[in-house]
């Protein structure tokens, strides 16, 4: 901001010479400066472009009522219609996970494939696979036909995948609709971390981007919440698939409402349009700082083909390897493996299915929330730090109460409480940090496909995972299992300590420029 403070105050009073000289400038953004970046972006600026005037009295009063217009951030609440409405198609994401748990058994029962393990295990795990090919085309849609449309595409499959299992009489009918409804699973989360990061200020980036997590954590809460009277009520999983026609319809609305990402146009040459939408986003009176930012690393005349090539070697390899390695911890550390083993703990424990459910959507919700409130604060590396640590601890837990020679009760609550002690340190930081990171650390010419290439990386091991858990579980005993999951937990703290940066209250060309080496 301080930057088009100066452009705009030496433009306006071009007759009347400046302030006071460059020492004098520095004191006083020393004591009226809001931002830390701000400032140090102040002090690269030479001393050349400040002279000593004679009427500084009259000057003075001038530039501070300038200043004190300029210096502010950009309010909040211009962008955040625009991000609620992205945020719908993680809510999407989590219902769409959660909402064949409960009625699975109905719906086995009504389609005729009851007691065929095979065929319930395809019901849950495909739509995995649609989520695959969907993120593997995500990066080159998003770049395609921009976010906004690309939104429109994940709703479409969504609505058409939940309403051929809503209808459907066969296996493979509800297979089909549910290869669809993950396609559009797979395209909505890339996309939805691209737009929040492009359309956010700087100073709540991190906070917006924590409402994707909450989003899930409501989605997964809300597919629990309606599948409740499945059990009482026949033929109920349709009206749960049904449901989903809403959110999915309303997501493809709100996007003609939204702003376009100003980062894509300006990637496209459509720069009138790219400063219009910066308007709608952060006021008239960023738009030429904002602008200016853009300009830095954004080139109009860029080739915008990238190749497969490019994301592997040469100066994007790092972040790449980056964005890539924390979403192969963020799955290796268990988080997926202990959802699937939840439900067993906590019948071991007495505790009945459907509250051990809102047992864990709380703990998840809680931690959520948190991160939202410290994520501008503390800063993602302070949280993804901690959450790893915090998940440690937590497989540290289980490990004693699979090996404990305590009494039998003691033992169970050790082990519930490790698991909502681990699902809560996931939601603080290992969950929400790596899609908002990876956005911000990649630069805007391969921003979508990196991302594209990354969470591929993400759904190929949440796969496995889900394949091989339960059976290297018999093989190898909880103990032995929760041992590797910690470890892959500290393997993370070390790699977060190394390689990671810290990006809050940083613009995305101060990261990009920090980040790869000169070409």
């Amino acid at each position: 901001m301080v930057a088009l403070c100066f452009f705009y105050t030496r433009r306006q009073t071009r007759s009347i010479a400046p302030l006071c000289s460059q020492r004098t400038w520095l004191h006083f953004f020393g004591m009226r400066g809001h931002r830390t970046g701000e400032f140090s972006m102040y002090k690269r600026m030479s001393s050349r472009d400040f002279t000593v005037a004679a009427d500084v009295e009259d000057n003075s009063v001038v530039s501070q009522s300038i200043l004190d217009q300029e210096i502010t951030n950009p309010s909040w609440r211009l962008s955040f219609p625009h991000v609620l409405a992205a945020t719908i198609s993680a809510f999407l994401f989590g219902y769409h996970l959660g909402v064949v748990n409960e009625p699975l058994e109905s719906i086995s029962l009504d389609l005729g494939f009851n007691g065929n393990t095979l065929a319930e295990g395809l019901v849950v795990s495909t739509c995995l696979g649609g989520a695959l090919i969907g993120s593997l085309f995500s990066g080159w849609i998003a770049d395609g036909i921009g976010r906004r449309r690309a939104f429109q595409l994940c709703a479409l499959p969504m609505i058409v995948g939940a309403s051929i299992s809503a209808t459907t009489t066969t296996l493979a009918g509800m297979l089909l609709g549910r290869l669809l409804v993950g396609t559009g699973m797979g395209l909505g989360p890339p996309v939805s971390s691209l737009y929040v990061t492009e359309v956010s200020p700087s100073f709540v980036r991190g906070t917006y981007g924590s409402f994707i997590q909450i989003a899930t954590c409501l989605g997964l809460m809300g597919a629990l919440f309606i599948g409740i009277p499945v059990r009482e009520i026949a033929g109920w999983w349709r009206i749960c698939f049904w449901v989903s026609t809403v959110p999915a319809g309303i997501l493809a609305l709100s996007m003609m409402f939204c702003a376009e990402s100003p980062h894509w146009l300006y990637k496209q040459g459509r720069i009138a349009e790219a400063e219009a939408e910066f308007e709608r986003l952060l006021g008239g009176a960023h738009v030429k700082f904002a602008m200016q930012e853009l300009s830095k690393l954004d080139r109009g005349d860029d080739s915008d083909d990238v190749h497969f090539s490019e994301l592997l070697y040469g100066r994007c390899f790092r972040v790449v390897f980056i964005g890539s390695s924390l979403f192969a911890l963020q799955q290796l550390s268990g988080i997926n493996a202990i959802f699937y083993f939840s439900s067993t703990v906590f019948k071991n424990a007495g505790v009945p299915s459907d509250l051990a459910n809102v047992f864990v959507g709380i703990a998840n919700l809680s931690g959520s929330v948190i991160a939202m409130v410290l994520m501008d604060k503390m800063g993602r590396k302070v949280l993804l730090l901690w959450s790893f640590s915090g998940m440690a601890v937590s497989m540290g837990l289980q490990v004693v109460a699979a090996s404990s020679n305590m009494l039998g009760s003691g033992t169970l609550y050790l082990s519930v409480g490790g698991m909502l002690m681990f699902v809560f340190t996931f939601a603080i930081g290992a969950g929400p940090v790596p899609g908002l990171l990876l956005p911000e650390i990649f630069p805007s010419r391969i921003r979508a496909k990196a991302m594209a290439v990354c969470m591929s990386v993400h759904w190929v091991i949440n796969f496995f995972v889900g394949l091989l858990f339960l059976r290297l579980l018999e093989q190898l005993g909880p103990r032995f299992l929760y041992t590797i999951f910690g470890t892959v937990c500290l393997m993370a703290v070390v790699f977060v300590k190394r390689n990671v940066m810290e990006t809050k209250g940083k613009s995305l060309q101060e990261i990009e420029i920090a980040l790869l080496p000169p070409e």
